[in-house]
């Protein structure tokens, strides 16, 4: 991959649709795009111009490249030309109508000129635009090298790269909130203070082997090791905020597991707010597993119905049964559905039992039918519904939401963990640092103390991408869209 390439790709998802972009980078930008447009008004940075797109086969050479007053421009921030203005040739053939924005370098996307042509929607022209930019010496961009280019050009860090590609993936609102957090640089804000502090620390001892001749203090050992509580207490707390980020990033499974024609069917579409899973009055209606991914307090939570569990009739409920509990034992969170108006029998005694290490929400559920028997869960941890009626409905969410954290019961702060490299390289530093304190307790010399601070040092840094390496910025942009 060529940086000093000028690359174009197509920004807007595939498909037809009212507009569509194409975006163009590099130091040729301005040169490759102006013989195709022919626009109202000379570019100007930051300004976007209503214009046309053309065949550029009839062109003079000399309109190809900029003039030395358009170079000059350019250089000194001043609108740029090379495109025609307003200029008619019988020879041009019109394509399209174009909105055509320009970004002077470096208060673009990538710091490089960017040129982004908005035409319509239309995959034939959009793929044109790129072939003629390719015929006139750009290079089609690789997945994710538009925001590699603004990474390795110093616009964003890497938590910030990583960050983008969560905001295009997001699937929720929620999510989106708390990817433009992390694009705004929440995640590295917080690792910074952390940093600073391990930092100092290093450079303490660090002159204090440099420059013993000149009796410069050695902290002494109960110092070292109350900085090095001071940087791993803040590192422990954010290494835990990974359970509710992870969360957050890929959400959650929830299994709705019962005995059969306790209403797990009626009660999924409720949840899910339309008929997905058939009801019937007859039991074990239900024979295979149905999902559907619902957001619930921003979190993506995927409900799974299940065949209603009990001693099977036939192959086919036996099979519908063993999905059942594969089901359960696979759920980050399984609702356990009794029915209310008959109290709890001794099946469902034992499909609490089998599910009493996972975490679980018992649900009553009928209850418009009345509440009668004895329940061996304390009142607490029992949510009674009607499916029938929607009673109940609201304050099941509600515990669904205060076991999985949400807009409602997440972490307050910003910057927590979504990434599962970022919590590797913190789990990688912390072991580090514990390294460090067994050398203080072993009176180890500070040459090799320092080896270890180093060694906690750098993944802090490769979170951000200080001295993350090649393969890794490069399975870490392979993932990204192209165009983006």
């Amino acid at each position: 991959m060529n940086l000093d390439d000028t690359i174009v790709a197509v920004a807007t998802p595939p498909g037809r649709g009212g507009i569509g972009v194409v975006r163009l980078a590099g130091a040729r930008a301005l040169e490759i795009a102006a013989p195709m447009l022919r626009l109202k008004h000379e570019l100007e940075a930051g300004r976007a111009v209503f214009g046309e797109l053309i065949e550029p086969n009839a062109i003079s050479e000399e309109v190809k490249i900029p003039t030395p007053r358009a170079k000059g421009a350019r250089e000194m921030g001043h609108p740029a030309s090379g495109s025609r203005t307003g200029v008619s040739d019988p020879h041009e053939q019109r394509i399209d109508e174009v909105v055509v924005t320009y970004f002077a370098k470096p208060h673009s996307y990538t710091t490089d000129d960017v040129i982004e042509i908005s035409a319509h929607g239309s995959p034939v022209v959009l793929r044109h635009i790129v072939e003629l930019c390719v015929a006139a010496g750009a290079r089609v961009a690789e997945p994710g090298e538009f925001t590699m280019r603004a990474f390795l050009n110093g616009r964003i860090d890497l938590t910030q790269a990583e960050a983008v590609r969560d905001l295009i993936d997001s699937q929720t609102l929620y999510q989106a909130k708390v990817a433009a957090q992390q694009l705004e640089g929440a995640l590295s804000r917080r690792l910074q203070p952390i940093k600073q502090k391990l930092v100092e620390l290093i450079a303490v001892l660090e002159a204090g082997i440099d420059f013993a001749e000149d009796d410069v203090s050695v902290l002494p050992d109960a110092a070292i090791l109350e900085h090095i509580g001071a940087v791993r207490g803040p590192l422990e707390q954010l290494a835990a905020t990974f359970a509710y980020g992870k969360i957050v990033h890929e959400g959650l499974t929830l299994a709705i597991v019962g005995r059969p024609n306790v209403g797990k069917s009626s009660l999924f579409n409720r949840l899910v707010e339309r008929e997905r899973a058939i009801v019937t009055a007859t039991p074990g209606t239900t024979r295979d597993l149905v999902s559907e991914t619902v957001a619930i307090g921003g979190i993506p939570v995927k409900l799974v119905d299940t065949a209603g569990i009990r001693k099977a009739l036939d192959e086919a409920e036996s099979i519908g049964i063993r999905k059942s509990m594969e089901a359960l034992a696979d759920a980050d969170l399984v609702l356990v559905v009794l029915d209310a108006s008959q109290g709890e029998t001794t099946e469902d005694a034992e499909l609490l039992r089998q599910a009493e290490n996972r975490p679980v929400i018992v649900v009553g559920n009928k209850c418009d039918l009345g509440v009668s028997g004895q329940w061996s869960v304390v009142s607490g941890q029992k949510v009674l519904t009607s499916a029938a009626t929607g009673e109940g409905i609201a304050e099941l969410r509600g515990e669904i939401l205060r076991h999985i954290g949400g807009e409602a019961g997440g972490q307050p702060e910003s910057g927590f963990l979504t990434n599962v490299r970022h919590k590797g390289l913190i789990q990688d530093s912390l072991a580090e640092l514990d390294a460090a304190k067994n050398a203080v307790a072993g009176k180890v010399p500070h040459e090799m103390l320092l080896m270890d601070l180093y060694n906690g040092l750098r993944p802090l840094d490769a979170i951000t991408g200080a001295t993350t390496n090649d393969d890794i910025l490069n399975l870490i942009f392979s993932t990204f869209c192209i165009g983006k």
